[in-house]
């Protein structure tokens, strides 16, 4: 692999880029400068969902923060903790349900499908209250949004 660069972002070991990048040298040794990270994240997340086999867990997570979702909101709606999501992607023991839906959300949100896109999107929302204002109006029910984001308690605790 001669003349590539090795691509590790995310933990991910099995990304070699072929073209696309420019090595220099900067004050504290070699940069790398990649013109187009958006479209290289969304051609990996694409080849990664379409790879044969599982998942790691670095290629899941790489694939949850593109879409960017946390641990928390992607538990939540597989029934499971941020702690059970946390520890897919630590050990990279997926189960089969996980492995496959990811892929799924991934490939359906990157090709524009509305309705997943609005799903990923309320599934990024899940940390927030949202109160729904509802008002009648001559043509009917409209409702208008108004978002308050959960505060997190970082306290330690000893």
């Amino acid at each position: 692999m001669k003349n590539m660069y090795h691509f590790t972002d995310g933990g991910l070991r099995n990304i070699w880029l072929a073209n696309g990048f420019k090595l220099e040298k900067g004050p504290y040794g070699k940069v790398v400068i990649i013109e187009d990270q958006a479209g290289l994240t969304m051609a990996i997340c694409k080849a990664l969902a379409m790879k044969p086999a599982h998942l790691t867990g670095a290629e899941f997570r790489y694939v949850r923060q593109s879409m960017l979702l946390s641990q928390k909101s992607l538990g939540i709606q597989f029934g499971v903790t941020e702690q059970a999501v946390a520890k897919w992607e630590k050990t990279g023991k997926l189960p089969k349900y996980a492995d496959s839906l990811i892929r799924v959300f991934f490939i359906a949100h990157s090709d524009g499908h509305e309705k997943v896109k609005n799903l990923v999107n309320a599934m990024n929302h899940t940390e927030q209250v949202i109160h729904l204002i509802m008002k009648e109006t001559s043509k009917g029910w409209s409702y208008s949004e108004e978002i308050k984001v959960k505060k997190r308690n970082l306290e330690k605790t000893s």
